[in-house]
């Protein structure tokens, strides 16, 4: 019967190299003034005993984590792939890492979430959107960490924000179509209820529309978020059969943007002579599939370092620290006139 092995310790680390154990653990610190040619022989004798840091005990004695909680409502989302990733960037530099939660556009699995997270007493808590559940709320309010939100513009910020008006993103889409001569618009996907920014953009919608004193009625359901490209396929047939003579579509995102495409062609309507389509995200999908789709960046790497550079400036104590404003981008390509 095979036996665990005994992990290799900080004393088996200090036999090696000929130093005290309270050396080998300053080593591993950062800010440890022990000299550059003991702290490589120390590192080098870890690395060959195959020692790894106890950070959690670390963590207890010294009263900090390390690590930020962060919560995204899909994981296979390009957009929250790349807000993760330009956070994790930028915290890398200080050695923070991040504990990711996964809400699945469910707002009371959001609120399950924050209270799992904050049990772990992490340095700051990142969640995304401006809505939540009002238990959530009061957790995030009560936590003692700094709290910030993303991809949105809170109507009542519980600490800082990191993002834009959703709905100003589309209704800056609905007037450049409509600088282009479209009048029957219409709108796929922001279905209300689960997805509050995908809701706040069917907002966006109707207010340009009425602004313009457009017909309102183009609107489609494409079902519970994540909208897939199937979905904004069976949308856009929905559309079709209701409105044939609708001129132009946006849809929430770039996946049901490209789905519709797909839908499109698969009836031999022409984009964008026959129709123009309009997403959301700027997806790679989008710069690459024919025609090219017209989009709006929200710019969701820079969401992710701006958050960044915002908690460690709260961190570290600085004053007079502000939210960031994202500024979306129109970008017009092939789908549009």
């Amino acid at each position: 019967m095979s036996q665990i092995r005994k992990p290799p310790t900080m004393a088996d680390i200090a036999r090696v190299t000929g130093v005290s154990p309270m050396t080998v653990s300053r080593a591993f610190k950062t800010d440890s003034l022990i000299s550059k040619e003991t702290r490589d022989a120390i590192l080098k004798a870890a690395e060959d005993l195959g020692y790894v840091f106890d950070a959690t005990a670390s963590n207890l004695r010294s009263q900090k984590t390390d690590f930020v909680a962060v919560t995204i409502p899909s994981i296979n989302n390009a957009n929250f792939a790349d807000t993760v990733g330009g956070l994790s960037e930028t915290l890398s530099a200080r050695n923070m890492q991040i504990l990711l939660g996964y809400t699945n556009y469910d707002m009371q699995e959001e609120e399950r979430l924050i209270e799992q997270l904050l049990r772990r007493k992490p340095e700051a808590i990142v969640v995304t959107g401006g809505k939540h559940t009002a238990r959530a709320r009061k957790l995030l309010e009560n936590a003692p960490i700094p709290v910030i939100e993303t991809w949105d513009v809170p109507a009542e910020p519980i600490g800082h924000f990191v993002g834009f008006s959703n709905a100003g993103v589309v209704r800056e889409m609905v007037d450049h179509l409509v600088r282009s001569d479209y009048s029957r618009i219409a709108f796929i996907g922001g279905d209300v209820g689960r997805d509050t920014r995908g809701s706040d953009r069917r907002q966006g919608f109707l207010e340009a529309m009425r602004q313009h004193g457009l017909d309102t009625s183009r609107l489609i359901a494409a079902g519970p978020p994540p909208i897939s490209m199937r979905e904004g396929a069976n949308a856009m047939a929905r559309l079709l059969e209701q409105f044939p003579d609708t001129e132009a579509v946006i849809c929430v995102s770039d996946l049901s943007a490209f789905g519709a495409l797909t839908e499109c062609q698969r009836r031999g309507l022409r984009v964008p002579e026959d129709i123009s389509i309009g997403g959301f995200g700027d997806y790679e999908i989008g710069s690459i599939c024919v025609p090219t789709l017209t989009t709006i960046d929200a710019h969701a790497r820079d969401i992710g370092r701006k958050t960044g550079s915002l908690l460690l400036d709260i961190l570290d104590g600085k004053q007079n620290v502000g939210d960031v404003l994202i500024e979306p981008q129109l970008i017009v390509r092939e789908s549009t006139r």
